[in-house]
């Protein structure tokens, strides 16, 4: 056997191992936005909003700790970390938001004015209060694989051949909170979930797994944004009354 030959052997046979070997990482977990923004009871209930109408409201994306995904990975290294990266995110969203009576502006919040070190909801509030924010629209993306035989949690590792001759869906809810700035106190909840289906035999390569997790929360987050644009008219019938609230210092 010649050397071209044992070379094109060679090179076969990479091939098909570097194949046999081919695997997708599921990305990392969202966080519970009762716990995020967590306190006694009694320190819950003590807070009152203190928002100023029009409010300036801050957009931050906030998952699980080393967050990490094939099209994102979450900032710092603390108890939580922020999304700065836009994935599934389109400016059509923010100027939704934005044309929603009562809101002054939408900006997000950006690595300049976030600590490394994100341990709860207080540290993106003091961020938020940098930008001149009044309230905080906080969301979170959680992402579950499922086939007929297993449930795929955050950050696990599988070959693509897991995927083959089974039914399998991916699906993701986004869950959000509106926050006051100054007290953290919780203006309202919204939610959205979208899930994936598809034939296993079409999730043969990363890509097309990747592309199917990006559908399926791009539908969550654009039915959170629906359900955020029908919450959003009731807080400002309620705490926007008289066009402004006298702000008060921010607290814990």
């Amino acid at each position: 056997m010649d050397t071209r030959t044992n070379l094109r052997l060679f090179a076969i046979l990479a091939l098909t191992s570097f194949a046999g070997c081919a695997s997708y990482t599921t990305p990392g977990g969202g966080v519970s936005i009762p716990e995020i923004t967590g306190s006694t009871i009694a320190q819950s209930l003590a807070r009152q909003p203190a928002a100023v109408f029009p409010a300036h409201v801050i957009l931050a994306r906030v998952q699980s700790a080393r967050y990490e995904s094939m099209s994102s990975r979450g900032y710092g290294n603390g108890r939580y970390t922020v999304v700065t990266t836009r994935d599934i995110e389109q400016e059509s969203d923010f100027r939704q938001l934005a044309s929603l009576e009562g809101i002054a502006g939408i900006g997000p919040l950006n690595r300049l004015m976030l600590t490394e070190n994100v341990q709860s909801a207080l540290d993106l509030r003091e961020a938020a209060a940098q930008l001149h924010g009044d309230i905080v629209l906080l969301y979170t993306i959680d992402t579950t694989f499922r086939t007929d035989a297993r449930s795929l949690g955050p950050l696990q590792l599988v070959g693509l051949g897991f995927f083959r001759n089974r039914k399998a869906s991916v699906t993701a809810t986004c869950a959000t909170a509106f926050l006051d700035v100054r007290t953290g106190y919780v203006y309202g909840i919204a939610e959205g979930t979208a899930t994936e289906e598809q034939r296993t035999d079409l999730w043969s390569t990363q890509s097309a797994i990747e592309k199917a997790r990006l559908r399926a929360e791009r539908g969550a987050f654009e039915k959170a944004i629906e359900e955020v644009s029908r919450v959003w008219p009731s807080i400002y019938r309620e705490y926007g009354r008289a066009g402004a609230t006298a702000a008060v210092p921010r607290s814990q």
